[in-house]
């Protein structure tokens, strides 16, 4: 009997032994198949989360941020213990000494979930397990993926300290409202800082990551609020707070950003305009768009905010002024339906919907509105944030071409800005012509300020830097700076006549801008009045592949065609290239590489890129002189010649003082700049510079067609320059051009480049700056008509014309007319 017993238990042992070696065995067999093709979790040490990328001011405002996940990255060491216990309380109360999963929890979890009636739900995944899940598998719902999870979580645990496991999960958990992380969830929620958050705070956080799309703080309040007390008692048992805090802390009402309980972090951020974007776009590029929008950047702008505020306002008002003088209403084209304009609540709802633009600001905030009803003498509005019924009366729409009932209906959605009186409204609209405006320091090339077109969320396309349009005669300077260098000088006369020349397309005859020569006139001259004919001369003189070499160089172009045309401005380019261009005119020649960027630091707070790369002597030196001070040693090429730049800067203040942009700039500082209007005036410019600030501005239409016969660069964009420079030179100042060693003023009769005695004053007198070594030439004589002056090649054009030039020297020579028939008296350089 015995024997038997003995027998059947050793049975029984050998068959349970069996089964557990059989169990192992098939257990390992599955763990072995399901996690040889797993990823290592040796990588989670170097993992590096998506994290946001943000731009701030040269003074640390932050003004923008890009990010496909709003996550911020946060050091565990940084992230205060609260937290830290919130977030174990409600998913991983043994965290600390569990292997990766948790049977115990997950036995604990089920039963709580029966006893309570599915009210309260534990998650049975461990931390380990969420970032094993979050990080390397996907969100499926089935057995393999959970054998995967807890394979990971296991190895993990096993290589890798807590801290770090935890540090990884506090930045990945998705956490709702888009926000990935705790530190990116605490502003997006509470608009707090980890540091500020209350314990009844930090247990709503530790809430979400069970279900965010169901614990919406405003549409599941009640829900929200019983999840945020049940990790508050668990935080209480577990010993993380005491009686006292728990029983205050459940009493709290449920404060939340989206409940307007707080100020949202993103009402501090201006909403994004071109400046922002194109900083993403050059960095997208750089960088490449993935390591952009997660590779949590601090990019350091070169933005002036309180100039960028001034640039949008003065090229808004040049192109809102232009448009408005052109009488058409436009509108927005966009209209609520008929049935909810009986319904305040119905159609506030369907015109917070309403794609128009929310962000002009032009003699005050323009807001969107929809016509309630339109009479004869006005129309009643409901304001999107404002009045219910608001007026636009009709002296408003003096400008405007028809009556109220010609131009709107009711329904349409329309932009209005706030009237004098309470309750009345002034009817407004994007305009159809755009522009770009484009202002920088002329040492630095740093960008101070971006405009580019009417309003962003109008249109995001950035003419400053993507619109490709001719700068007509605003490249003239690069013609006259490659004749200076040829061995022309501002006094050089050179003949305003008609000309001809033969292309593929036919005979080209090209004209003035007035259709009327002025036969010789000095190279000022010829750039003060944007003469035609003269710069097409000077062109051929100094020979098209020259010129091309020189807008090259100054990164006008990338490869300009040699053609004549050209130098008045045919070829298309950007007005950034064109404004960075004349940043070397106003510097003395030296090259500045246009950025928007000073400096840009990883997640880890290195410096990845400085744009000012030179080098500061003494800056570190703490035994420097009491009297000396650290310098700034230059390693930039010279562009061109500082005397040249000197010259053209001298003449392009000739433009700005007595020129085609006399009648709209006129500042307390020196000034230098040149207008520009191309065929047809379908595009118009002006760019100028002071001795510190260069701006630039193009107007046209985004299609191009003509603008009409007043739009010229003087009138549309100088005032816009004028405006915006008021303010630059408040705050930045201004002083003479500085003048470079190596040459010597004479004074010159800027109509016909005779020289003048020394204390000669008047109008027509302007004191040249000529190079050392360069000569006056007397005794050349014509035989009446009037003096012709050039190169050689022009004599022979002189003598067709029935003037005889004589001249003692074969050298490139130029000559000007006196008052009185006969000799001339005084003549150019050589």
């Amino acid at each position: 009997m015995i024997r038997f017993i003995l027998s059947f238990f050793g049975t029984i042992f050998t068959l349970v032994t069996l089964g557990i070696f059989m169990a192992a065995l098939t257990i390992g067999g599955v763990f072995w198949m399901y996690g040889r093709d797993l990823p290592s979790h040796d990588s989670l040490a170097r993992y590096q989360p998506p994290t946001i990328s943000r731009i701030y001011s040269g003074e640390g405002t932050l003004i923008d941020e890009f990010a496909k996940e709003r996550r911020l990255f946060t050091p565990i060491e940084e992230i205060p213990d609260l937290v830290k216990q919130a977030f174990i309380s409600a998913e991983d109360k043994n965290f600390y000494s569990h292997k990766g999963f948790d049977i115990r929890g997950i036995a604990a979890a089920g039963v709580e979930a029966i006893q309570s009636k599915g009210q309260n739900i534990r998650g049975a995944s461990t931390i380990p397990q969420q970032v094993a899940k979050n990080v390397f598998l996907s969100g499926e719902r089935s057995a393999e993926r959970k054998i995967k999870e807890i394979i990971l979580a296991n190895r993990m645990v096993t290589s890798l300290s807590r801290d770090v496991v935890l540090e990884i999960y506090l930045n990945e958990i998705f956490l709702g409202q888009n926000s990935f992380g705790v530190t990116a969830a605490a502003q997006t929620f509470f608009n707090k800082t980890l540091a500020e958050l209350e314990p009844h705070e930090a247990a709503m956080l530790a809430a979400m990551p069970q279900a965010p799309s169901k614990y919406h703080p405003v549409r599941a309040k009640e829900r929200v609020t019983q999840r945020r007390n049940y990790v508050l008692r668990e935080m209480y048992e577990n010993g993380y707070i005491d009686k006292s805090v728990y029983e205050t802390e459940i009493e709290k009402p449920l404060r939340t950003v989206q409940n307007g309980d707080f100020e949202s972090f993103r009402t501090a951020l201006p909403p994004r305009d071109y400046f922002t974007d194109e900083i993403r776009r050059q960095l997208s590029d750089d960088f490449g768009e993935g390591e952009f929008f997660t590779g949590g950047m601090a990019v350091r702008a070169t933005i002036d905010e309180e100039l960028q505020v001034e640039a949008a306002r003065s090229l808004r008002e040049g192109l809102q002024k232009y448009d408005r003088g052109r009488g058409v209403w436009r509108g927005t084209d966009v209209a609520l339906p008929a049935e909810v304009l009986g319904d305040e609540a119905a159609w506030r709802q369907a015109l917070a919907e309403a794609e128009v633009p929310r962000d002009i600001t032009l003699g005050g905030k323009w807001h969107p509105a929809v016509v309630l009803t339109v009479g004869d003498q006005q129309l009643t509005v409901g304001v999107e944030d404002g009045d219910s019924a608001g007026v636009v009366p009709r002296a408003d729409i003096k400008w405007m071409r028809g009556s109220f009932q010609d131009n709107v209906t009711v329904g349409d959605v329309i932009l209005v800005r706030a009237g004098e009186a309470a309750g009345e409204y002034s009817l407004r609209q994007v305009p159809e012509v755009q522009g770009g405006f484009v202002a920088m320091d002329v040492n630095s090339g740093r960008v101070l300020a971006m405009q580019g077109g009417f309003s962003y969320q109008d249109s995001v396309f950035n003419r400053a830097t993507q619109a490709q349009r001719q700068p007509g005669s605003s490249f003239k300077p690069f013609v006259y700076a490659a004749a200076l260098d040829s061995g022309y000088s501002p006094a050089t006369i050179v003949v305003d006549a008609p000309i001809e020349v033969n292309t593929p397309q036919g005979l080209w005859r090209p004209r003035n801008s007035s259709n009327k020569f002025y036969g010789p006139t000095p190279l000022r001259t010829g750039i003060e009045r944007s003469r035609n004919l003269m710069t097409i001369r000077l062109a051929q003189e100094v020979s098209m592949p020259v010129v091309a070499g020189y807008a090259e160089r100054f990164g006008v172009y990338d490869h300009m065609g040699a053609y004549l045309a050209n130098s008045l401005g045919s070829e298309e380019t950007t007005l950034y290239k064109m404004v960075a261009a004349y940043a070397m005119f106003a510097n003395g020649g030296e090259r500045v590489e246009p950025t928007l960027v000073d400096r840009i630091q990883d997640r880890y707070g290195e410096t990845i890129y400085r744009h000012d790369d030179r080098n500061c002597v003494d800056c570190s030196n703490d035994t420097i002189a009491p009297n000396a001070a650290p310098r700034i040693e230059t390693n930039r090429e010279q562009v061109m010649d500082p005397i040249t730049a000197y010259q053209l800067t001298s003449m392009m203040r000739g433009v700005v003082d007595r020129g085609t942009a006399a009648r709209t700039v006129n500042l307390p500082v020196p000034t230098a700049g040149k207008t520009g209007t191309t065929n047809d005036a379908k595009d118009v410019w002006f760019i100028g510079f002071t001795s510190n600030i260069v701006a630039g501005c193009y107007i046209g239409y985004d299609q191009p067609r003509s603008m009409g016969r007043g739009a010229f660069g003087g009138s549309m964009c100088g005032p816009v320059f004028q405006s915006f420079m008021e303010h630059a030179v408040e705050k930045y100042g201004g002083g003479p051009f500085d003048v470079p060693p190596g040459g010597y003023f004479i004074k010159i009769d800027r109509f016909t480049g005779a020289r003048l005695p020394d204390d000669a004053s008047g109008e027509y007198v302007v004191a040249e700056y000529f190079r050392e070594g360069e000569q006056l030439i007397f005794g050349l004589t014509y035989d009446g008509g009037f003096a012709m002056g050039s190169d050689l090649p022009l004599f022979e054009e002189a003598r067709q014309a029935g003037v005889s030039v004589t001249t003692s020297t074969g050298r490139k020579t130029t000559v000007g007319p006196n008052a009185s028939q006969g000799t001339v008296s005084s003549g150019g350089l050589y």
